[in-house]
């Protein structure tokens, strides 16, 4: 099992170094977002490089939106280096992939560049049409800042197509969707005032492009401060205000490098000077003209041949990129090979431990088996402990019972007894009322008769062979009673142990003074008597000592 799991990291490991290259996601992201800082440095080469080999990785792992984006952003860097028909193929291409996609973002992004790219070609046919294709996408999408951004690029294009109506209507529209967008709005807001200038409401336009260059000056907007200074100038031209409009034209070319920018500004200086009179600093802005124009031209040479040398390059690198690609399509040969090596390997192992498996399953059983009997067994012995156990009580309770059916029979006996003596006690005490009665007859010794009968009746007073015979009966119910209290104490009479077992049998005072034929206090005087002499506690109750012997 070890060595199985060396085999399976190692394989596993070798096919993630040699896929990280071309299945790294995060990877090909950097990429753009290196080529993007690039592109926007000026830096076009690395910038072209740097996003081409992001182009590719996408592509070959079919990440469409690191595709779109690499791709839209090679047709920018394109449109900055002035190539305008590389960069147009770049951005059809990313509208390819945007409508792939159905992603309706991609597709307003990549038409707003080519609608930025006619413009700068002076083909405001064709930029109308695109930005009004992304204008609809976004009106469909509900998204407000491209609604503003969409409508303002359409107000600039229809000024500059001399649909002055028109174009107002989208500025208008502009402005309402930019009001939480400083700087868009400003936008929109000096394409409003250019407007105006063309319309011939030069007063309105000089007026709007002062309030907003006092905007643009106070949060540092360069590039609007550029043109709206650029529209003044023009303004106070119109306005026969010549000295602001070269106090403005200069401050314009103070802070603007694009050379497009300052041969138009140049122009402008020229007019006003011709318009001053002032021919030799008209001449001397006519040649500024010519110099920008000349070192535009260098600088478009310069960047053509950079775009060839570029475009060199890119050859020399997709030719690169082709042979790292037959090299990693051999590596990964390479690698399928060492995978089926090492699945059969596992394949191998697993068919080895299914058999080892397999007989810890029948090892398992047979232990499994072996404890089921001892369970068994010990299941047995203690049935068996339980059933003697079963019998043990069965016993006891047949004991029990039958301690209680004799102690019942006591009982009862006890009762008979007990009601004999109270019958004895109720024949005695009825003998001696008629004797006590008969005995107050006046003259009664000189009746024979009747004092014969009062001897008789006085014989029935004699108890000692009843006694015998309720002792004889009584010994035969309670022999373990008698026996315990002869033994707890020897020192009682036979009267003793008379008296003591009619309070046994719970017999009252006057019950048992009738039955001895004795008066109720000579009963209590002899109970006295007989508990000091058992020498028991003082209150102690006779009658519950003698129940508990």
């Amino acid at each position: 099992m070890k060595y199985l799991k060396h085999l399976f990291v190692t394989g596993f490991l070798l096919f993630t170094v040699l896929t990280t290259y071309s299945s790294n996601q995060p990877y090909c992201d950097t990429l753009i977002k290196r080529g993007i800082d690039s592109m926007l440095s000026r830096k076009f080469v690395p910038a072209i490089n740097l996003l081409t080999e992001a182009q590719h990785l996408s592509a070959d792992n079919h990440w469409q939106k690191q595709l779109f984006l690499a791709t839209n952003n090679i047709g920018l860097t394109y449109y900055f280096m002035l190539d305008y028909g590389e960069a147009l193929r770049y951005y059809l291409n990313a509208y390819k992939i945007a409508m792939a996609e159905k992603d309706a973002t991609l597709e307003m992004t990549v038409l707003n560049n080519i609608a930025i790219l006619y413009s700068k070609e002076k083909n405001f046919d064709k930029a109308s049409m695109y930005f009004l294709k992304a204008y609809d996408i976004a009106k469909e999408k509900d998204d407000k800042i491209r609604i503003g951004n969409y409508a303002s690029n359409l107000g600039i294009v229809y000024t500059e197509m001399n649909q002055l109506a028109k174009a107002r209507e989208y500025l208008r529209e502009a402005a309402i969707y930019l009001q939480n967008d400083t700087r868009r709005l400003l936008g929109a807001r000096y394409a409003y005032a250019q407007n105006q200038f063309q319309e011939g409401n030069i007063t309105e336009a000089d007026r709007l492009c002062t309030e907003l260059l006092t905007i643009a000056r106070d949060s540092g907007y360069r590039d609007e401060r550029i043109s709206l200074l650029t529209l003044i100038t023009s303004t106070r031209l119109k306005l026969n205000n010549t000295v602001q409009a070269i106090q403005y034209a200069n401050e314009a070319l103070a802070l603007s490098p694009n050379l497009e920018e300052r041969i138009e500004l140049h122009h402008t200086l020229a007019d006003i000077h011709l318009k001053d009179h002032a021919y030799a600093q008209a001449m001397a802005s006519k040649d500024s003209v010519m110099y920008y124009r000349d070192s535009m031209n260098t600088v478009k040479n310069g960047q053509q041949f950079e775009t060839g040398k570029l475009k060199f390059e890119l050859l020399n690198s997709q030719h690169t990129l082709s042979l790292n690609k037959a090299q990693l399509s051999n590596q990964r040969r390479l690698l399928y090979v060492a995978l089926a090596f090492i699945a059969v390997i596992i394949a191998f192992f697993i068919w080895l431990m299914r058999i080892k498996a397999a007989e810890n399953r029948q090892k398992a059983i047979l232990a499994e088996r072996s404890h089921q009997i001892m369970a068994l067994e010990i299941e047995n012995e203690k049935s068996q402990k339980l059933l003697l156990e079963k019998q043990l009580k069965e016993k006891e309770t047949a004991a029990l019972l039958e301690q209680e059916r004799l102690k019942n029979e006591i009982e009862i006996r006890n009762r008979k007894l007990s009601a004999k003596a109270l019958y004895l006690s109720g024949r005695n005490e009825l003998i001696d009322e008629i004797i006590t009665a008969m005995s107050k007859i006046p003259d009664l010794s000189k009746d024979g008769v009747v004092f014969k009968h009062i001897s008789q009746l006085k014989s029935y007073l004699r108890t000692d062979s009843e006694w015998d015979d309720f002792s004889t009966h009584f010994q035969e119910v309670n022999q373990g009673f008698l026996n315990a209290l002869r033994k707890n104490h020897p020192n009682l009479t036979s009267n003793d142990v008379r008296f003591l077992s009619y309070i046994y049998m719970n017999l009252n005072t006057k019950e048992i003074a009738s039955l001895l034929n004795i008066t109720p206090e000579g009963c209590r005087k002899r109970k006295e008597r007989i508990t000091k002499k058992m020498q028991l506690i003082e209150n102690t109750s006779l009658f519950d000592y003698l129940s508990g012997l």
